[in-house]
């Protein structure tokens, strides 16, 4: 507030004091006959000093505090902390306002960080949703004008163009698949049906299932010691095997031909199974290990699009461990290889 307010304030209180001083002043001179301009001056002196200390202290008590905490919100908006031995001092009410200004600016900033940070994620998700949607669209596209134009009379190439839009029309297919399987894993709309099954021997389909494709690079899959037949948990067979299989091909995929390998480990913790899925690949950078479980997201875009797949397996097994209430974590280093973990519960 500026002087002039706090000045108008104090002489309006005075005023008010004063005529109240003055009445009782009257009615004791009628009683007592004493002198009027005594009366009148003991008045006089008391409207002053009575203005005096109510401007006073409306300036330096109160108008001094509010200046401090609007100086705050103000340090904070401009991203300072104001630090001073005058707001040190704040006690009472003053200090609880203080201590409320403060949490509003720490709530709100990180509000703010949020929000920047989901608007930086949606710009990133629809760009890599539409680049994962048009590089098989326009394959489609050009393939099936080359044999409008007459390629389809040509048997040199009517046949592998369409073999090769076909393809593309399957990877279209899959994206769209795993994006409804996604949103209705996020959902809740996939109820999970969960049985006692052997995990072991859901590993054991699961590796001969990807034989052709591990053999193609010379990679092996093997336990990390061995097991009994029988590791029973209980959980949605079905949604594990899709779980595995991603992982592993995942493994498979990226490993290095010829001196790649996938080991399987099963832990016992208590009431719960440690699933753990180590390869011996590339590893994965700290900056991109926060983020593998996002949609679309990969750690080198040119290649691993060269590997073909959606780029949606991960954000699929890390949905179907959450359905699940279970968690999964990963560690990798670079040029050693990565590790993915979960959990399920374990059989009663």
């Amino acid at each position: 507030m500026q002087l002039k307010e706090s000045t108008k304030i104090a002489l309006k209180v005075s005023l008010v004091l004063s005529v109240m001083i003055f009445l009782v002043m009257v009615y004791i001179h009628t009683i007592t006959h004493e002198s009027v301009w005594i009366s009148l001056s003991i008045l006089l002196l008391f409207s002053i000093s009575s203005f005096l200390v109510l401007r006073l202290y409306i300036e330096h008590y109160i108008y001094d505090r509010i200046r401090i905490i609007y100086k705050i919100i103000h340090d904070y908006k401009v991203g300072k902390e104001s630090k001073t031995t005058q707001e040190k001092k704040m006690i009472g009410s003053i200090e609880s306002v203080h201590q409320e200004v403060l949490d509003w600016s720490m709530d709100y900033e990180k509000e703010i960080s949020q929000l920047k940070a989901m608007e930086k994620y949606r710009k990133e998700y629809i760009g890599n949703i539409s680049h994962e949607l048009k590089t098989p669209l326009f394959s489609i596209l050009g393939y099936v004008s080359t044999l409008a134009d007459g390629g389809l009379d040509d048997p040199d190439i009517n046949q592998k163009y369409l073999e090769k839009s076909e393809k593309n029309i399957n990877r279209l297919i899959s994206i769209v698949n795993e994006l409804d399987e996604i949103n209705q894993l996020e959902s809740g709309e996939i109820k999970l049906e969960k049985t006692v099954f052997n995990l072991k021997e859901l590993f054991d389909d699961a590796i001969e299932s990807l034989e052709y494709r591990a053999n193609k690079k010379n990679i092996k899959i093997y336990y990390g010691k061995k097991y009994e037949q029988s590791i029973h948990v209980f959980a949605d067979r079905n949604q594990i095997q899709k779980l595995i299989i991603n992982l592993m091909v995942n493994a498979i995929k990226y490993g290095f031909s010829n001196t790649g390998k996938v080991k399987i480990s099963f832990f016992d913790m208590d009431d719960k199974i440690l699933v753990e899925i180590t390869d011996n690949g590339p590893g994965i950078s700290k900056d991109d290990l926060g983020r593998i479980f996002e949609r679309f997201y990969r750690t080198d875009k040119a290649r691993n699009r060269e590997q073909g797949g959606s780029g949606l397996g991960l954000a699929i097994v890390k949905h179907i461990v959450e359905a699940h209430k279970q968690t999964i974590s990963t560690r990798s280093t670079i040029g050693i290889g990565t590790t993915f973990g979960f959990t399920l519960e374990k059989a009663k």
